[in-house]
């Protein structure tokens, strides 16, 4: 019989593998692994003998260390001269490049020329000199490493020693040991918690990479901890309060976890470069795990609304808690965290708005919008979408990597919508480059470029498939860009840092830079129609019927017919349709040089039922003229503006004095609300608290009161929100000053 063909029976297979998979390690590849937990560390052992060691060496006679304070309250030195007073933490913390005291009490008076110490900090599982996680620092000039060290004062047995971290040293949590040299060999103090230090950024020092040369830039974008973003349309502009809260407990910590979790190696987190690209990944849970779940459908059921959100700290502490990714963020929660994290960790930031932004599909400068041969949107067809605001962060560092002149404020956005490099992140990207159309430098200046400069262009589609560019608006993406202002409860206009004026010549000149490295943009030069179509502005509140008035001007000596359609749409804050409530297909006849109001009836019944949490009624007209064959578009969002929580502040108006909060909401609707729930806090003054309503009947009012003590004086605000399926984004708010 032929074996020919014959295969192996299950009997000749070896035997499955038992037990569980074995561990996959780095040995073979490095000595030790790449030390990547800040929380991982090693304890140095107490002694290390010269020799042979037999026994315990008699130490009485030589130099020992009785006491090491680290100086760390928030009333000393330490914390006043290096702005790291305001952290709750019993832990000393300071900022690089910048000289700390520590004050080491011995056994008997210190001698200089006989007796050898040195304070030794280290940081991660794998400390070595080489890599700066391990750095010995020495009190006698004629012995010195990378970080400096003095004696400041010598009194009785009680040294007081200055260091002076690098101003490139690695930023995070350090081990600190105090090492006396003796005869037998080197004794040093057990590790304990109370001589933890963190070393932070410092942008008040020239040396650091993040140092930023204006006072009031600092204290705002470092130091202050009450937050303004804008949302909205942007000729009808919204603000969010928002607590960063980065000098709250617990926080540090948790963005230092931030770090560990991404597995970042400790050596690159001197780097802020480094430091704002790996966080721009890891603020969202896309690939990760990260810090938040993205979600823009409607439906939180598992989790907190976007719009119910008032703060950073209860999102950071739960990741850090819980480490699972925390639901739900949209762009501002992204940014707002991603901002506390800078903070707290000394990167000067801010969040930023971009009215009209643009989310291009194909990698061009142009968002294309597809219409059919009346005129009327394809929106099957139609891929690319206006966000009617995006918001992003904008962080403060030097750019060693980019020519001269591209440092300053960079541009990181943790909110996923593309891929950079295999991840979704973006950033930092030169605010200079992208305003010089230099889109080729690093990181993603090309998509943020777009955001801002990219073209609208209306295609008419025939029904053979071919596509003619009808219209090209090069004015509306980009429209503003805001931030909060320095010290200020007002908004700052920062458009000009990102693009030149409108049409002028230096607009044209980073354009056409911008297309050398690839961006390509429509070029077409159409007639320009000689009607025109004019929306309103409208300030309208939910649940309000109006008319929608429409402008046609006919500017030619001729009558013009005008084929029009008039779309309603509920929409997400991202462009993106939920549902179209209204179409009307009226035709206009306007005469020569005159102009014609068409009144349209939008009944609120209309559009309740289908609202999404921020409201937004996007409205797109489109017109062919009869007589030319021209396209006329014009396209308005209108934000219904939700109803107000009443927020009053009573009490003493002293640090330590017990003061009250009350809010009040009336339910406007003819409808019940139900599965409410409340949300206040206050930077500085009052930890988040919360409330639950099952039902607000319609026509009902609440009063909710809560009592807090005020642990700092200052200006501040008390921030309140109320959410429910029915009604997203009701904000409350109360401004308040404590003193002293």
């Amino acid at each position: 019989m032929s074996d020919q063909g014959a295969t192996a029976t299950p009997s000749d297979a070896p035997p499955p593998p038992s037990g569980p998979p074995p561990k996959v390690t780095s040995r073979g590849r490095t000595t030790v692994p790449v030390a990547s937990a800040n929380s991982d560390s090693t304890d140095i052992p107490e002694f290390e003998f010269f020799g042979t060691p037999r026994g315990l060496p008699p130490l009485t006679e030589f130099l020992d260390i009785v006491n090491v304070d680290m100086m760390r309250g928030p009333d000393e030195s330490n914390k006043i001269q290096h702005h790291t007073m305001y952290y709750n933490s019993d832990k000393l913390i300071v900022r690089r490049g910048q000289e700390f005291q520590v004050k080491v009490t011995f056994n008997r008076p210190y001698d200089a020329t006989k007796d050898k110490f040195a304070v030794e900090f280290v940081i991660g599982s794998s400390p070595q000199y080489s890599k700066g996680t391990y750095i010995p620092v020495f009190p006698t000039k004629d012995r010195q490493s990378s970080w400096k060290g003095r004696i400041t004062d010598n009194s009785g047995d009680t040294i007081t020693m200055g260091i002076t971290p690098t101003a490139n040293s690695i930023v995070g949590k350090y081990h600190m040991y105090v090492a006396v040299a003796t005869p037998f060999g080197i004794r040093r103090t057990i590790r304990e918690d109370s001589r933890d230090l963190y070393i932070l950024f410092n942008p008040w020092v020239a040396d650091d990479a993040v140092f930023l040369d204006d006072e009031r830039e600092r204290e705002e974008c470092v130091m202050t901890e009450m937050g303004i973003i804008y949302h909205g349309a942007y000729d009808d502009i919204s603000e969010r309060d928002w607590n960063y809260g980065q000098f709250n407990f617990g926080v540090l910590d948790a963005c230092l976890y931030i770090m560990d979790r991404s597995e970042m190696p400790i050596t690159n987190r001197g780097d802020p470069i480094k430091v704002t690209r790996k966080a721009s990944a890891m603020l969202n849970s896309r690939d990760d795990d990260g810090v938040l779940v993205g979600n823009w459908s409607g439906d939180y059921t598992y989790g907190v609304a976007p719009t119910s959100w008032t703060g950073s700290t209860d999102i950071l502490l739960s990741y850090a808690s819980s480490k699972m990714p925390v639901c739900y963020a949209q762009c501002w929660v992204y940014a707002a965290v991603f901002n506390t994290f800078l903070r707290c960790l000394g990167i000067p930031s801010r969040v930023v708005t971009n009215f009209y932004s643009a989310h291009d599909n194909d990698g061009n400068l142009t968002t294309d919008i597809i219409l059919d041969e009346n005129g009327r949107i394809d929106r099957n067809r139609t891929r690319d979408s206006i966000w009617n605001y995006h918001c992003w962060n904008e962080c403060y560092m030097s750019r060693p990597d980019l020519p001269l002149g591209f440092g300053g404020w960079q541009v990181v956005d943790s909110t996923p919508q593309e891929t950079s490099d295999g991840m979704y992140r973006c950033g930092p990207a030169s605010v200079q480059a992208i305003k010089h159309g230099q889109i080729c430098f690093p990181f993603d200046a090309a998509f943020v470029f777009a955001e801002v400069n990219s073209d609208v262009v209306f295609y008419s589609r025939r029904k053979d498939g071919t596509m003619d560019i009808v219209k090209v608006n090069r004015t509306h993406v980009g429209r503003m860009v805001l931030t909060k202002a320095l010290g200020d409860m007002t908004r700052r206009d920062i458009t000009d840092q990102y693009k030149f004026p409108e049409g002028s010549a230096e607009e044209r000149t980073v354009l056409e830079k911008a297309e050398e490295y690839g961006c390509k943009r429509d070029k077409s030069e159409l007639p320009v129609a000689d009607v025109d179509l004019v929306l309103p502005t409208m300030e309208i509140s939910v649940g309000d019927s109006f008319d929608l008035s429409l402008e046609f001007i006919n500017r030619s000596d001729q009558q013009r017919t005008v084929d029009a359609y008039i779309s309603g749409n509920v929409v997400y804050y991202t462009g993106v349709t939920s549902t179209e409530f209204m179409l009307r297909t009226p035709t206009v006849e306007i005469e020569p040089n005159q102009t014609v109001k068409e009144l349209v009836d939008v009944q609120s019944k209309k559009y309740m039922k289908h609202l999404v949490e921020q409201a937004n009624l996007h409205f797109i007209v489109t017109g062919k003229v009869q007589e030319t064959g021209q396209i006329i578009t014009a396209m308005k969002v209108v934000t219904l503006h939700n109803p107000k929580l009443v927020v009053e502040v009573t009490g003493g108006g002293r640090v330590h004095e017990e003061m009250m909060a009350t809010v009040q909401f009336t339910n406007p609707f003819t409808f019940s609300l139900e599965r409410v729930y409340i949300r206040m806090e206050g930077p500085g003054i009052m930890a988040l608290k919360s409330k639950y309503y099952s039902l607000i009947p319609a026509g009902s009012s609440l009063t909710w009161t809560e009592y807090f003590t005020p642990q700092r004086s200052g200006s501040t605000r008390v921030i309140v929100t109320l959410d429910c399926p029915a009604l997203r984004q009701v904000f409350g708010k109360a401004s308040v000053t404590i003193k002293p």
